[in-house]
């Protein structure tokens, strides 16, 4: 890849960077192309960090402003890992009158974690979603690829346990 006095280098070595440096090229390195960029940049990495958007920014020649500026606007940016799993609910208005609010207040409480946050474990990552369009499911939780319609926040946590792994002292003592 090549670089020039007024942009950087890859900020690590990892391979991922030619694939993103080829969605800007593609693009001619045009300032339009950032969303694109941060979502190939996503794609690879998993969440886009303050090197990335940096790097991007640079690349494209926009300001790091307006490159956090669209991670921070569009939901489906992540500037943190993600969890191993993924719990979303639902807070569209069908969801909300059922009771979305009661069951991420409640998912919050039972596992010690924020919407828009991941667990200290790194286990979950909690969020709420405007409208996922199952309304007649309301309220209702999407747990990684399953939906799970008319569903509790105790529903949901014992869902969530039931997908973690193992502990390593069952292993051993197996």
């Amino acid at each position: 890849m090549s670089t020039d006095r007024n942009r950087p280098a890859p900020p690590t070595p990892d391979d991922h960077w030619k694939t993103i440096d080829a969605v800007m090229r593609r693009h001619a390195y045009s300032p339009h192309a950032l969303v694109e960029t941060l979502h190939a940049a996503q794609e690879a990495f998993g969440f886009l960090d303050k090197p990335t958007l940096a790097y991007v920014a640079a690349w494209l020649r926009v300001p790091l402003s307006r490159a956090y500026g669209v991670v921070s606007f569009y939901h489906l940016f992540r500037t943190r890992p993600r969890g191993r799993q993924l719990c979303v609910v639902c807070a569209g208005t069908a969801c909300y009158i059922k009771g979305a609010e009661a069951v991420l207040a409640g998912v919050e409480r039972q596992l010690g974690v924020r919407d828009g946050e991941t667990s200290a474990d790194g286990e979950v990552s909690l969020l709420s979603a405007h409208c996922v369009g199952q309304c007649g499911l309301a309220p209702l939780v999407l747990l990684d690829d399953d939906v799970l319609g008319k569903t509790t926040a105790e529903e949901v946590v014992s869902q969530i346990a039931a997908r973690r792994p193992p502990a390593v002292e069952a292993l051993e003592t197996a």
